[in-house]
């Protein structure tokens, strides 16, 4: 890729970040009268950890990576903002995804002034890395790739991937929202390869915890630098770092959950497929399924109409016809087939 400091938004390069008490302390003490604090209602009274590297030592052992290598953010959007924040000049560079995709890359460009190339899959939601990098341009500054992707489900053919990741001098952020679903591993274990590379994963999914926005990006020491430096100083508040360490401390918890989704998916796929549904059934590594109904607009209402809610994606591009089901508990997805069933029969 070209030099960091070629790609950083000059002024962001140049920037001097805020400095907060949290930030120029470090150590033990027995009185804080530093951060204009109140004293009392321990220990929510407190600043929390800017840089949240408690947090990010769990994170490290669970990965396999680096503290420094991490960042820790409100969801996996801030991740999204910062970076075109930071290597994205608004009205001058752009950014490349594909199409259809995870509608935040583009509505973050256009908050920050900045224009989304948008390159379609194949009817299969194939990419092509090839048509991708033609599509970009001397003003292309990141390309965002969902793998698992949303809302096809489908892992990112991992050659094509490659083909980008080899040609691009740019950033590629892929994001692996959905990777605890999927039967290929994350692309972290490809960072020390690719220094242009930034992989954004999430508490949301698999961790059962979307209710207190925790998003992850990993990437090399100096592209976190550049997040760091542009983030809000205290962007996880104190009450979330502390779920999300309870939360990894269940490794347990979270694989009989994961593996109970997955043996669900495959289920809700399998009766999709025969009568009376006879439903073509898109390939998911996700922990939803996209499937084609007929007349999706219809069945969304009806299902309304019986107290379940899914997801419309019939005006979405190459997803005409279709529903984007969420896999949820046994007893979720059976009250979920027997009102499809109520409608086609």
């Amino acid at each position: 890729m070209k030099n960091l400091k070629d790609l950083v938004r000059t002024n962001i390069w140049q920037l001097k970040p805020y400095s907060s008490a949290r930030d120029e302390f470090h150590g033990e003490a027995s009185v804080f009268l530093d951060a204009n604090e109140n004293p009392w209602n321990l220990p929510y009274n407190r600043y929390p950890d800017p840089l949240q590297w408690k947090l990010k030592t769990r994170i490290a052992e669970l990965k396999k990576i680096d503290q420094h290598a991490i960042f820790v953010g409100n969801g996996s959007d801030e991740a999204i903002d910062l970076i075109i924040r930071a290597f994205c000049e608004p009205g001058i560079n752009n950014i490349a995804t594909i199409s259809p995709s995870y509608g935040m890359y583009e509505v973050a460009a256009d908050i920050n002034h900045v224009a989304c190339l948008k390159v379609p899959l194949t009817e299969n939601f194939e990419l092509d890395g090839k048509k991708l990098l033609e599509k970009t341009d001397i003003c292309t500054k990141v390309i965002f790739l969902c793998s698992p992707n949303n809302p096809s489900g489908n892992l990112l053919e991992r050659e094509e991937v490659y083909k980008v990741l080899n040609t691009f001098q740019g950033i590629v952020v892929i994001d692996e929202a959905y990777i605890d679903f999927a039967s290929e591993p994350s692309f972290i274990r490809d960072l020390s390869y690719y220094p242009n590379l930034v992989v954004l994963q999430t508490l949301s999914k698999a961790w059962g915890a979307a209710g207190i926005r925790l998003g992850m990006a990993f990437a090399s020491p100096e592209i976190i630098s550049v997040l760091n430096k542009i983030k809000y100083p205290y962007n996880v508040n104190q009450l979330t770092q502390e779920y999300a360490l309870k939360v990894l401390s269940d490794t347990r918890r979270m694989q009989e959950q994961l593996k109970q989704i997955l043996n669900e998916r495959e289920r809700l796929t399998e009766l999709f497929s025969q009568s009376p549904f006879n439903y073509k059934i898109y390939p998911s590594d996700a922990n939803f399924i996209l499937v084609e109904v007929g007349d999706a607009d219809r069945m969304y209402q009806t299902l309304i109409g019986e107290g379940v809610v899914v997801r419309n994606r019939n005006n979405v591009t190459l997803c005409k016809g279709c529903l984007r089901i969420t896999i949820g508990t046994p007893d979720e997805n059976e009250k979920l087939l027997k009102a499809m069933k109520r409608l086609i029969i």
